[in-house]
């Protein structure tokens, strides 16, 4: 019999050498167009949290926006886009985050969160946790308590898991790939 994990990993594209040689990139577009492995996906990423009261559910740009805003939905929470530079129209707070080939910055509107607000962080994925621990740093910066992490694929191999568990995070995923 089928698990709800290996139907998930099965809805979820592999390009092999994308950005660069050697990589496999691991796409949920396939994932969001199907509407059943969709709908099972977020059903998946909210069932930890039914029973608690979340103030919001925060999205990292971009895929994290539609898993996030489907999850708030589902538990009837606001949602906050934590956004790369200079896309926020509002007076923002920022964070620079380490990429695997550099550094980067983030940033979400002051009043996205108040403090003692419990969020949720959501992306589609965790690899180096780079751009997570940016976003965790982020919500703290404003008072928010990241109740948790979660996102739909893991990649073990690079440490994302253990950099956001450093900073007393829950982490829960889907399904997990080997490799990059």
């Amino acid at each position: 019999m089928e698990t709800t994990q290996s139907k998930l990993a099965a809805a979820i594209r592999a390009i092999p050498d994308y950005p660069k040689p050697g990589i496999i990139f691991r796409d949920i577009t396939t994932l969001l167009g199907d509407a059943q492995a969709f709908r099972q996906a977020v059903d998946e990423l909210v069932k930890p949290y039914a029973s608690l009261s979340v103030d919001q559910v925060a999205g990292i740009e971009a895929r994290g926006f539609i898993l996030g805003g489907a999850m708030a939905h589902q538990l009837s929470s606001g949602f906050v886009p934590i956004r790369k530079k200079g896309k926020l129209p509002h007076t923002t707070v920022r964070v620079a985050y380490s990429l695997e080939y550099g550094v980067d910055e983030m940033e979400m509107h002051v009043d996205a969160v108040k403090p003692g607000d419990k969020v949720i962080l959501c992306d589609d994925l965790i690899a180096t946790g780079g751009t997570a621990e940016g976003a965790v740093k982020l919500l703290r910066q404003l008072g928010a308590e990241v109740v948790s992490a979660c996102f739909v694929i893991d990649l073990p191999e690079l440490g994302g898991r253990q950099k956001l568990e450093a900073l007393g995070v829950e982490v829960r995923t889907l399904v997990s790939f080997d490799g990059h």
